[in-house]
C-alpha cells in the first residue's frame, strides 16, 4: 500500500491534495479542540472559488478551541488511487481522516452535487445513512441554497442549517462543545439540543405521510424540540458581519482566483424564475467605506492583483460609482484591476465600466433570459429590446467586441415564436455593431447565445410549474439553430437531460433518498460535469427505486398541494409567491424594490431593515 504522499506523484493535480497553502490555518491538537470539516462536494478548483467557504473558514477558525479544515471531492485519478491504497478522505490542514472530526459540514450549491456528498462520505469510510451512524461523531450537517428543500437528502444528513451561517454556526459550536464537556447523552440527545437552535432542521424528528396520488398528506414533528416551522437565519447588520482579512491562496489556479468583495445580499429585481432572489431577501448593502477597507486588507494579505465585486446584480448597488472611485484611488496605481460580474442591461453605463476596467478588459455578459418582450414580462425581467440595443452600442463604442447573452427556454407560457425572437435579438446586436462608423469597429464582433432549460425551483413563483418535455426542448433548440444564420453568432446550450434530473431533485421529497442512493451505487457522481453525467444511470435509479421522475419535474402542482419544503419559512410568504405566479400568467410586471415596495414581507426578519427602501 502507498501513502498519501506517495500517490501524489501519480495524479495530475497534486497541489489539490497537499494543503499547506498560504493563509491556511493549522492549530495544535488537544482534548478540548472541536474539529470541523468544511466539505465542498466538488473539486478543489471549484470549491476554492466559493466565497461562502472563505467566510465560514475564517469565522470558525477565529473561535477559540475550534479548528476548521477544508475538504474537497477528489478527481478521478486521485479517487482511484485512494481506494486502491485504502486511504480515507482527509482534511487538507491536518491530513487526518474525516472520522476524527466532530462535525462535517457540506454546502449544497446545486442538486447535481448530491451524489458527490455520498461519494465523499463513502471515501471517508462513514456510513451513508444517518440511521446507521449511531455514534455522536462525526455528525453530518448541510446548508446552502439547496437546503431550502432538504428532503431529497433527509436520510443522509443529520441536520440542516437553513439560511446564513455567520450567526448560527457559532451557536452550533457552543451546543456541541457543551455536550462534549458534559460527557453524557447519545446522538438523539445531541440532535435534540441542536434542533432547539433557530434555523436548524433535524429530518429524523419528522414524519411524512403520502396520499395515493403521491402528494404529501401530512408532515408532522414527532419530537418536542422539532419546530413546526423552520425559520431561516438572516444577518441583520451586513456592515458589521464577519468578513475575512486573510483567505487561503491556492498553490495552483482555480476558477475565481482573486479577491471577492460581497457588496450586498438579496436582490431588488424579483425575477420569477430566480430562487436566489427570494431566499436571500431582504436586500442589505454594505457601505463603500467597509468594502474599501475589506479590499485593502485582502489585497495586502494575499498579493492578488484583481478584485471582483460580487453580488446577484452588481450594478444595482446604490453607491457603485462611489465605491469604484474609492477602490480605484489605490487600485490603479498598484495595477490592481476591478471586475464587475452580474451586469444588467437596464443600468449599464460607460461611467461605471470606465471605472472598473481601466487595467484589464474582457468580454461582457448580459442575461436577457427571454427573447420576446411578452416572455420577459412573464418572468418579470424588466429589460426591453431598446435597452439591450443601447447597452450593446455603448459597449461597442467603448471598445468591447465580445458579448455573451444568457437565455432560458421552456419557461411557463412560452411559445415557439417567443423562442424565435432569441435569434432575432442576437442578429439585432450584430447589426448594431456594423451600424457603427467604420473607425469605431475592429476586426468584428462575436455574440454568443447561451441557452439553458428552465428548471422550476422551490420558493419561486414558478415552483408550481412543470418543466417542458424533452421533445419540446429539442424542438426549440432546433428552431434556434435554424434561425441563427450569422457567422458572428455562436450557439451553446446546456444538456436538457441534466436539467431534467436537476428539476426532479429540486422539487422532490424524501422518497428520492432511495433514488439518490441507488444512483450513487450505480456509479453516479460529479453529475454537474458533462464528462461524468450519465443519464442512463439516473433513469435506472428511478426505475429501481420505484420513483416516477415526471411526477416531480414535469407535473404542474396544484396551488393547494402541500409542497415538500412548505415547513420552511424563507421570509417571503407563500401567498406572495402565488400572487406573483398569477401575475406571470397575465404577463404583468412587478416593479423592482427601489421603484416600489412589492410587500414581500422579508424585512420582518431584520426588524424592518431593507436597503432597497432607502
Amino acid at each position: 500500500m502507498l501513502s498519501v504522499h506517495q500517490i501524489l506523484n501519480h495524479v495530475q493535480k497534486p497541489s489539490y491534495y497537499t494543503g499547506g497553502e498560504y493563509g491556511s490555518v493549522v492549530k495544535e491538537k488537544h482534548a478540548s479542540l472541536l474539529r470541523y470539516a468544511f466539505c465542498f462536494p466538488d473539486t478543489y478548483e471549484i470549491g476554492m472559488s466559493y466565497l461562502g467557504g472563505k467566510i465560514l473558514y475564517g469565522l470558525l477558525n477565529d473561535i477559540k478551541d475550534v479548528w476548521c479544515e477544508r475538504v474537497y471531492a477528489p478527481k478521478d485519478d486521485m479517487e482511484r488511487l485512494m481506494r486502491e491504497n485504502e486511504i480515507l478522505l482527509y482534511g487538507l490542514e491536518s491530513m487526518d481522516s474525516l472520522q476524527h472530526f466532530h462535525l462535517l459540514g457540506f454546502t449544497l450549491q446545486t442538486e447535481l452535487n448530491y451524489t458527490n456528498v455520498l461519494n465523499m462520505l463513502d471515501l471517508a469510510g462513514i456510513p451513508l445513512l444517518s440511521a446507521e451512524r449511531h455514534a455522536c461523531f462525526p455528525l453530518i450537517h448541510a446548508g446552502g441554497p439547496c437546503a431550502y428543500n432538504p428532503e431529497p437528502m433527509a436520510d443522509f444528513i443529520d441536520f440542516f442549517v437553513i439560511g446564513e451561517g455567520e450567526e448560527v454556526l457559532p451557536e452550533i459550536m457552543d451546543v456541541v462543545k457543551s455536550f462534549i464537556e458534559q460527557q453524557e447523552g447519545d446522538k438523539v440527545e445531541l440532535l435534540s439540543r441542536l434542533a432547539g437552535i433557530e434555523g436548524v432542521y433535524v429530518p429524523a424528528f419528522y414524519e411524512v405521510q403520502y396520499r395515493e396520488d403521491g402528494s404529501i398528506e401530512s408532515f408532522v414533528s414527532k419530537h418536542s424540540n422539532a419546530k413546526k416551522t423552520i425559520q431561516k437565519r438572516v444577518v441583520k447588520d451586513i456592515d458589521s458581519v464577519y468578513y475575512p482579512e486573510q483567505v487561503v491562496v491556492p498553490h495552483s489556479q482555480v476558477v475565481h482566483d482573486r479577491v471577492m468583495l460581497e457588496m450586498f445580499r438579496g436582490c431588488i429585481r424579483g425575477c420569477r424564475f430566480c430562487q436566489a432572489g427570494i431566499i436571500y431577501k431582504p436586500f442589505r448593502e454594505k457601505s463603500p467605506e467597509v468594502l474599501n477597507e475589506c479590499a485593502k486588507r485582502l489585497i495586502a494579505s494575499t498579493g492578488y492583483d484583481e478584485i471582483s465585486l460580487a453580488s446577484l446584480s452588481s450594478t444595482d448597488y446604490s453607491q457603485l460609482v462611489e465605491v469604484c472611485d474609492l477602490l480605484q484611488d489605490w487600485c490603479e496605481p498598484n495595477y490592481v484591476s476591478l471586475s464587475l460580474p452580474s451586469l444588467r442591461v437596464d443600468n449599464f453605463s460607460m461611467e461605471v465600466m470606465e471605472r472598473v476596467q481601466r487595467v484589464r478588459r474582457g468580454g461582457l455578459t448580459f442575461a436577457p433570459e427571454a427573447g420576446s418582450q411578452r416572455m420577459r414580462d412573464v418572468i418579470n425581467k424588466q429589460v426591453t429590446e431598446e435597452q439591450l440595443q443601447n447597452t450593446c452600442r455603448i459597449a461597442f463604442e467603448g471598445g468591447w467586441h465580445t458579448i455573451k447573452l444568457y437565455f432560458m427556454i421552456g419557461l411557463p407560457t412560452e411559445t415557439l415564436e417567443d423562442v424565435a425572437q432569441i435569434a432575432d435579438l442576437a442578429h439585432m446586436i450584430v447589426n448594431t455593431y456594423y451600424d457603427l462608423p467604420g473607425e469605431m469597429r475592429g476586426r468584428g464582433c462575436k455574440v454568443t447565445v447561451s441557452v439553458a432549460t428552465f428548471i422550476p425551483k422551490p420558493f419561486t413563483p414558478f415552483q408550481w410549474a412543470g418543466q417542458d418535455s424533452s421533445a419540446a426542448i429539442d424542438e426549440k433548440i432546433a428552431l434556434l439553430r435554424s434561425r441563427l444564420k450569422s457567422r458572428r453568432i455562436s450557439l451553446s446550450y446546456h444538456d436538457r437531460r441534466v436539467s431534467y434530473v436537476e428539476a426532479v431533485l429540486a422539487r422532490g421529497d424524501r422518497r428520492l433518498c432511495s433514488t439518490i442512493l441507488k444512483a450513487f451505487r450505480l456509479g453516479a457522481k460529479m453529475d454537474g460535469w458533462e464528462s461524468h453525467f450519465n443519464f442512463g444511470i439516473w433513469m435506472n435509479a428511478f426505475e429501481q427505486s420505484g420513483v416516477d421522475p415526471d411526477f416531480f419535474a414535469a407535473r404542474a402542482k396544484p396551488e393547494d398541494e402541500t409542497l415538500p419544503w412548505d415547513f420552511i419559512d424563507c421570509g417571503v410568504p407563500k401567498a406572495y409567491l402565488l400572487e406573483e405566479a398569477r401575475r406571470a400568467q397575465e404577463a404583468e410586471v412587478t416593479l423592482n424594490c427601489k421603484l416600489a415596495c412589492s410587500g414581500c414581507g422579508a424585512d420582518r426578519l431584520t426588524g424592518g431593515t431593507c436597503s432597497a427602501k432607502g
